[in-house]
């Protein structure tokens, strides 16, 4: 049984997410929730807490299939299949159903208006390179993945080109792109890597 502040989030994470932080009124927050400003902020301290958890709720129900797909597939090389997999299948119409990329759009929208919010998205950008890397890394140590590999930069840039593809897709409207890119990671980058 859903609770009230899980209620009010999922009235209000679209909203943050398409909005931003700074584009998101308290009248479009009631009018979303059909609650009253009090009845909203009794669950949460401001609407900065509300927009924080706003935030980890997008990230969640974008990120949370990506980790199930990775989870149930067996060695690095199929881990990093499975997140093209995934980035090819079904992030576009997610993100696009939920109003974009939460990563992308929260960091953008609070780069210059606000630390806090800007420096969750960082974290979690931050976490979904450093999975990755983990991932490499235990593809080298398996023998799966070449020893001259750098895990971190390789990390780095498969999440700045997966990041890139998002971008190019929802502004465009068009999936190819981050299917291109999908593909290109694929033949580029893990096919080179592997053993």
């Amino acid at each position: 049984m859903e609770t009230t502040q899980e209620y009010i989030l999922e009235k209000v994470a679209p909203l943050f997410n398409k909005k931003g932080y700074n584009g998101t009124s308290l009248s479009e927050i009631t009018k979303a929730t059909n609650l009253t400003k009090g009845a909203v902020y009794f669950y949460f301290r401001n609407k900065e807490d509300l927009a924080f958890q706003a935030f980890h709720l997008n990230v969640k129900k974008l990120v949370k299939p990506l980790n199930n797909v990775v989870i149930e597939r067996k060695g690095a090389i199929n881990k990093l299949y499975g997140m093209t997999f995934y980035f090819k299948e079904y992030y576009y119409e997610l993100a696009s159903e939920r109003g974009g990329c939460p990563l992308l759009n929260l960091g953008v929208d609070a780069r210059f208006n606000n630390p806090i919010l800007f420096e969750e998205a960082r974290k979690i950008c931050d976490r979904l390179i450093q999975n990755t890397a983990t991932i490499i890394t235990h593809g080298i140590k398996h023998k799966e993945i070449k020893e001259a590999t750098d895990a971190h930069t390789l990390a780095t840039n498969i999440y700045s080109m997966i990041e890139g593809g998002i971008f190019m897709s929802l502004i465009t409207q068009n999936k190819n792109y981050i299917v291109n890119i999908a593909n290109h990671i694929e033949s580029a980058i893990i096919e080179q890597i592997r053993l």
